[in-house]
């Protein structure tokens, strides 16, 4: 099979061992591009002579014997809302077409200083809102199991890259979803760090807790590689975790014997599941008896976690776009106005409200982990869907009153300050992928990527590929 879908770090290695050239690697993974991506539509903007100018570069590096970085000759497309000099960062709106932004995302910058080599942007939705990428400026990404079906969002473009050996690994972000629907979506791995793991520099909403960056990858070790350059400190976030960040290079556990798992379906009944998603979740928690895991069915109280979720959404989405709103009205998706209009008409006691049961539910929460390692739950309460629809109408005949309305699998962990890692758990009978959500308490990101590695080693879901990327 084409050195495209081999982990990132033996492609690391055989750079380093001089065993390939670098420009032989990005050609290889140009060439991946060239065959898939007019099917699937998930990298824009991109720059093939850039990202050979580069490098030649790192070849003329190893050869002089000079110190390489971890990611050194590893080709990355970078999500089209974070800034990446010499790229344009369009959010997917023609409002910003011919934006070229003057500085790298702090994300960007440990990924170049890593050795990273940045081939070009992976596709959104219109400001990354909603989790199906599609957007008048780019058009719609589709999912290589099945190109009539969405490749979720927002990190979809990243996702169906990552999975159709276009690129090893890709950033991502992660406000209701956007890191494990997609991954989930595309049967690769995605995870949506503990606030401030992967530092932000944010003018507008610095302190949010809701929105996360995050990595996707085609498995867990190449996530832990990942984080491992994009995680610590960085000043210019006020959140931004302390914390050493090796443990993310050495991600081996050997089983999961003695762990306490916890397990839910839909918290309680909080929202319909299809019923094959339930059929394939309940197969997943035999696997973890079969690990040695001790395993309960538990519904944490996640009452207040829709409130919290819609309302600081909302109030995020008023700080960041009440500007763009004023001028471009007219040119936004009503989906995001929407979003927007409902900031503006937040009164001061809806805030006052969101921000204490915010409190509330984290500390909820960790009081739950302090019973349990983990908790189990689908990342999606379906499997893709059409990508002609803007989102999913109805799951079990249950109406979806808007655009994220589906997606409160993943979003009410969003509003608990809790690390997910989404992880391949099979397929329906039409081929689709499902992913299983891994939550741990606040900062468990490590012993998350260890967790999920061991349910990695034990099953091999992620190890099928789309078939119109190895042909």
């Amino acid at each position: 099979m084409s050195i495209c879908f081999s982990s990132a770090k033996e492609i690391a290695q055989l750079i380093e061992k001089k065993e390939i050239s670098t420009c032989e690697v990005i050609e290889m993974f140009v060439s991946q591009i060239n065959k898939v991506n007019p099917m699937v539509n998930a990298i824009v903007s991109l720059q093939v002579e850039k990202a050979m100018e580069q490098a030649k570069k790192v070849d003329l590096k190893i050869s002089k014997g000079e110190k390489l970085g971890v990611l050194e000759g590893l080709p990355v497309a970078i999500k089209d809302t974070h800034h990446a000099v010499g790229f344009p960062t369009t959010f997917g709106s023609s409002i910003f077409k011919d934006f070229m932004p003057e500085r790298d995302d702090i994300l960007v910058e440990r990924l170049k200083a890593a050795g990273a080599i940045v081939i070009g942007k992976t596709n959104v939705p219109e400001f990354a809102a909603g989790s199906h990428t599609y957007n008048k400026l780019f058009g719609t990404t589709k999912n290589p199991y099945d190109l009539s079906k969405t490749a979720g969002g927002s990190s979809g473009g990243a996702a169906a890259a990552v999975a159709s050996g276009m690129l090893p690994f890709a950033d991502g972000s992660d406000m209701g979803g956007s890191c494990r629907f997609p991954a989930a979506f595309n049967n690769v791995v995605g995870l949506r760090p503990s606030p401030g793991r992967i530092p932000i520099y944010s003018e507008k909403a610095p302190y949010s807790w809701i929105g996360v960056h995050g990595t996707i990858a085609r498995s867990v070790q190449d996530v832990g590689l990942l984080m491992s350059v994009m995680s610590g400190p960085d000043k210019r976030s006020p959140i931004s975790l302390d914390e050493n960040c090796s443990g993310f290079l050495s991600i081996n556990r050997r089983d999961l014997k003695g762990l306490k798992v916890a397990f839910t379906l839909d918290f309680g009944g909080q929202f319909p599941v299809e019923p094959e998603i339930k059929e394939n979740f309940y197969k997943q928690i035999k696997v973890f008896e079969e690990l040695g895991a001790q395993v309960e069915e538990v519904h944490p109280d996640l009452y207040h976690a829709e409130e919290v979720f819609q309302t600081l959404r909302a109030l995020q989405f008023d700080a960041t776009f009440a500007e763009l709103h004023e001028k471009h009205s007219d040119l936004l998706n009503p989906n995001l106005v929407g979003n927007i209009i409902k900031g503006k008409t937040l009164s001061s006691v809806d805030i006052k409200r969101a921000l204490a049961y915010h409190g509330e539910l984290f500390h909820e929460v960790s009081c739950f982990f302090n019973s349990y390692d983990v908790l189990l739950a689908p990342v999606s309460q379906l499997a893709p869907f059409d990508a002609a629809l803007d989102y999913p109408k109805f799951i079990n005949n249950t109406p979806m009153t808007n655009y994220i309305d589906w997606m409160r699998s993943s979003y009410y962990i969003s509003a608990t300050g809790s690390p997910a890692l989404s992880v391949p758990c099979g397929f329906t009978a039409a081929g689709l992928p499902i992913g299983l959500q891994i939550i741990g308490p606040h900062r468990s990101d490590v012993n998350l990527l260890n967790i999920g590695y061991v349910y990695e080693q034990a099953t091999g879901y992620g190890k099928r590929y789309p078939e119109i990327a190895i042909k």
